[in-house]
């Protein structure tokens, strides 16, 4: 299990990625989400995926990409690396990361 730490204005966002899934925890909230409860934008969005410009869904499609290529990665830490990637796209800014069984790292 590996937990990083996102911030998007003065909201923070913790992923956690556990094997193949991902998990999104809204610290001001509590809520815990999956990628359809994330914000995403349309411009850091077509930066990944330009063929979306003219998709009326292209927030669907979008979300179906991330979780088939979420499945394609060996290691929770290629994942977690793609994530943090690609959230920074979508304008958030990564903090910490935390592996299970050891401390927060600064990143």
């Amino acid at each position: 299990m590996i937990k990083t730490t996102f911030s998007l204005g003065t909201d923070i966002i913790e992923t956690i990625i556990e094997g193949s899934t991902i998990k999104f925890f809204d610290v001001s909230t509590g809520t815990i989400t999956t990628i359809e409860g994330i914000r995403l934008d349309k411009y850091g969005s077509l930066k990944e995926f330009p063929d979306l410009e003219d998709e009326i869904d292209w927030r669907k499609i979008t979300m179906e990409r991330f979780k088939e290529k979420l499945k394609s990665f060996n290691t929770e830490n290629e994942a977690n690396d793609y994530v943090i990637n690609e959230l920074t796209k979508q304008g958030y800014k990564a903090k910490f990361k935390q592996r299970a069984g050891f401390r927060p790292e600064k990143i």
